[in-house]
């Protein structure tokens, strides 16, 4: 993979420090001062150490440096593994040089099982001072548990640079942000805008990610900006942060266990951007419609029972709801009209691409068609998701 330098006042150290095996498993990222930071995490009432360390980190809105471990998520640890956590920050912090509360941390993997400590304190103590590398892609492969591909996405605003990267394919069901998504960038903002703005732009990606509809015990979301580039337009900011967290929203979904496609599923006409996300979260968290596209059989009477499943009677006319695959009409505005053999043939060709659109236009009754509008993403649904998660821990 091809580098991608972090923006400036980043560096970086990625190791093996023997967590499961012997790829890399232990990432830091740190800057050389304080940054402004911004920081959404998981909402499940089994939230582990990590989550709880880094959000109350984070609550001043300033932070330093990111710790990643992959391969053990460290939860359900007890008060063990909280302390396990605050070592491994206070480990960081000190070989950095600043408060531990300065020190964010994050970890995916298996859960129920405590960090080994003793290898981790090598690796600790084993941290190169200053930290050697600038290279993004080497943090995004750092921070892999069943990952195929590291992913990173990168966009400039003037002089001021993004860069993101993420992790995750399985329990993917985010309520909050995501797995682990990392995003730094040189930019001079106020922490209070910088969340405000992530916030927003979280919502509308990550949020809007689901491989199988389990949301996990560690998903965390940071943002750090050092300031070193200057000012930004807020609103071009924003632009190229969502544009960043999209593409990345996408390749978490691409690369979903056991995954062969990606399914994009828009939905318009609605009353309520919350109306249009529920209906569309229901399409792409459907097995039935996962596994029609996996077979890339057209069978559009699933998206309408994924439909009809989250909505009432007294929300949607169903005489009007169109739904489509890619640009192709399966439904007619009138009332579901069979396709002939032709269409249908064309629309199965369609759905054995690497790519699946579904849309679907909602209508309250009496016909009025709504102004909002949501989009999700997705995967279908294989053997190789069920091989991965029933041989996962042997």
């Amino acid at each position: 993979m091809t580098a991608l330098p972090l923006p400036l006042g980043f560096r970086a150290y990625v190791a093996n420090v023997g967590v499961k095996d012997t790829t890399d498993d232990f990432t830091v990222v740190a800057a050389a001062g304080p940054c402004a930071a911004a920081g959404v995490f998981t909402k499940s009432s089994f939230a582990g150490p990590s989550v709880l360390v880094s959000r109350e980190h984070v609550a001043s809105g300033s932070a330093r440096a990111m710790v990643v471990l992959s391969k053990n998520a460290n939860v359900a640890t007890g008060e063990a593994g909280l302390a396990d956590a605050r070592e491994v920050v206070a480990g960081v912090a000190a070989a950095l040089g600043c408060a531990p509360a300065d020190v964010l941390i994050a970890s995916t993997g298996v859960i129920g099982r405590r960090y080994p400590m003793d290898r981790i304190r090598a690796g600790l103590a084993a941290i190169p001072t200053p930290l050697p590398g600038t290279d993004a892609a080497a943090v995004a492969r750092g921070i892999m548990t069943t990952d195929t591909v590291p992913k990173t996405a990168s966009a400039t605003v003037g002089a001021v640079t993004i860069v993101g990267v993420a992790k995750g394919v399985g329990m993917i069901e985010p309520d909050m942000a995501t797995m682990i998504a990392m995003f730094f960038t040189d930019a001079s903002l106020p922490a209070s805008v910088l969340d405000s703005v992530f916030r927003s732009v979280i919502d509308r990606t990550f949020n809007c990610v689901s491989v199988d509809t389990d949301t996990s015990t560690s998903d965390t979301a940071v943002i750090l900006a050092s300031g070193v580039a200057g000012a930004v337009d807020v609103d071009a900011f924003t632009d190229a942060l969502y544009d960043v967290a999209e593409s990345l929203t996408k390749q978490v979904a691409r690369d979903g266990e056991g995954a062969t496609t990606l399914i994009e599923v828009a939905v318009d006409g609605a009353a309520t951007y919350e109306q249009a996300k529920r209906v569309a979260k229901a399409i792409v968290n459907s097995p039935l419609v996962k596994t029609a596209v996996h077979g890339a059989d057209p069978n559009w009477g699933r998206v309408a029972m994924a439909v009809g499943k989250s909505t009432s009677a007294t929300e949607v006319d169903q005489a009007r709801v169109v739904i489509r695959f890619g640009s192709q009409a399966a439904e007619q505005e009138v009332y579901p009209a069979p396709l002939d053999e032709a269409g249908l043939a064309a629309l199965s060709q369609y759905m054995r691409g690497d790519d699946v659109r579904i849309h679907v236009t909602l209508a309250a009754p009496g016909g009025t068609r709504g102004a909002a509008s949501a989009t999700v993403w997705g995967c279908d649904l294989t053997d190789g998701y069920v091989r991965i998660n029933a041989d996962y821990t042997t």
